[in-house]
């Protein structure tokens, strides 16, 4: 298991609404990332979303130009979401998504976010599930859904049931990240019937 925030620690304060929640991640030095960013990495996408597509973290792409998956594998997630007929640009409300990830910095080297760092995280990345209100949220590979779900458990039993986040029990979905994908392309038939499973739970009724 992941291990949670000291208990001593007292809670911090999250504005309730974007433009304040924007401002305070932009100005974050709640854990070691600040030294070494660009910038932060916010989120992009519509704030009203019924999907919420969640990674590990930016990564230098990310770093230098402020938005998640930019390089290669955002390339290829975004082709992910035409197939289902949904696009990180704004849209139609059947069209859009929201995209973000589980730590909002960029670790060095690209390294995995390590377990205080997402804690330190994790209240930005509620108040956007609170403020998106998804119906759904699909975390991209192991490292974003072991964080997000608190679990060390491996990709291949994450991948498959329908979980629940937070106090709202919001659906997540776990399916490859983009750049596995990419080194893995035999994986890509799985990666599909992911999507279709996500399409269909989007269209069922509320």
């Amino acid at each position: 298991m992941i291990a949670a925030a000291p208990a001593a620690a007292a809670p911090r304060e999250v504005p309730a609404d974007w433009s304040g929640l924007r401002a305070t991640v932009k100005d974050c030095q709640a854990c070691k990332l600040c030294a070494t960013r660009t910038q932060t990495v916010f989120g992009v996408g519509s704030e009203t979303s019924p999907l919420m597509v969640v990674g590990e973290g930016p990564g230098a792409d990310e770093d230098a130009q402020g938005e998640p998956f930019v390089g290669r594998a955002g390339k290829l997630l975004d082709e992910m979401l035409k197939a289902i007929g949904r696009s990180r640009k704004q849209a139609a409300p059947e069209q859009a998504v929201f995209i973000a990830n589980v730590v909002k910095c960029r670790p060095p080297g690209n390294r995995d976010p390590e377990a205080d760092e997402v804690e330190a995280c994790r209240p930005y990345l509620d108040r956007q599930i609170e403020l998106v209100k998804p119906k759904l949220i699909v975390a991209l590979g192991r490292v974003a859904a072991q964080r997000l779900l608190a679990t060390d458990a491996p990709l291949s039993r994450l991948r498959g049931p329908l979980h629940r986040y937070g106090p709202t029990q919001t659906p997540v979905f776990v399916t490859y990240h983009p750049a596995y994908l990419l080194r893995s392309p035999r994986e890509k038939a799985k990666s599909w019937e992911d999507l279709k499973r996500i399409h269909r739970h989007l269209a069922e009724p509320a």
